[in-house]
């Protein structure tokens, strides 16, 4: 199935993301077109003429034509999901503290920023606050005195769960 290219607008809308991983930083552009769907993505990373950043240019070049060619976000970014190499680890981005790539954190920052929740749900991709969310109930389990009062419960000076009684 072919999909036909759309042009864009000479003047077109976007934003830069500027995000640190692994000690490295990261520019993304994304530009929208006339509707407002994400249409073309840059990304300025390391020193250009460098592998690794004609690799990425490669990358959102692809993306880019995809795009053009009405591929769904979810189907381009899906192979970059979960992708490891370095640079990897912590990010500045409270959204997305860790990420295993820049690939893994272009492919999170796009779901998060262009495409509905249960698309997101569906690749798996979620805010650092909608997994707390998440994993609220199962937290509550876990400390029912910290979820009703906002401390934790005491612990006992001798014995526990955890601690043999001692001066018996």
């Amino acid at each position: 199935m072919t999909h036909a290219q759309r042009s864009l607008p000479r003047r077109r809308s976007g934003y830069t993301t500027t995000v640190t991983i692994g000690g490295e930083p990261l520019h993304l552009t994304a530009n929208e077109d006339a509707d407002g769907r994400l249409a073309e993505v840059f990304v300025r990373w390391g020193k250009q003429g460098t592998a690794s950043a004609g690799l990425l240019d490669t990358y959102t070049a692809a993306l880019s034509v995809g795009l053009a060619h009405r591929v769904p976000l979810a189907d381009l970014i899906q192979p970059g999901l979960g992708l490891l190499f370095a640079p990897n680890g912590r990010t500045d981005d409270p959204e997305l503290p860790r990420v295993r790539s820049v690939v893994d954190y272009l492919a999170r920052r796009l779901a998060i920023d262009w495409l509905p929740y249960p698309d997101r749900a569906a690749l798996g991709v979620f805010t650092l606050t909608e997994r707390v969310e998440q994993a609220r109930p199962w937290l509550r389990a876990q400390d029912p005195v910290r979820f009703r009062t906002g401390r934790s419960a005491p612990v006992p000076a001798t014995g526990g769960p955890h601690r043999p009684r001692t001066g018996d």
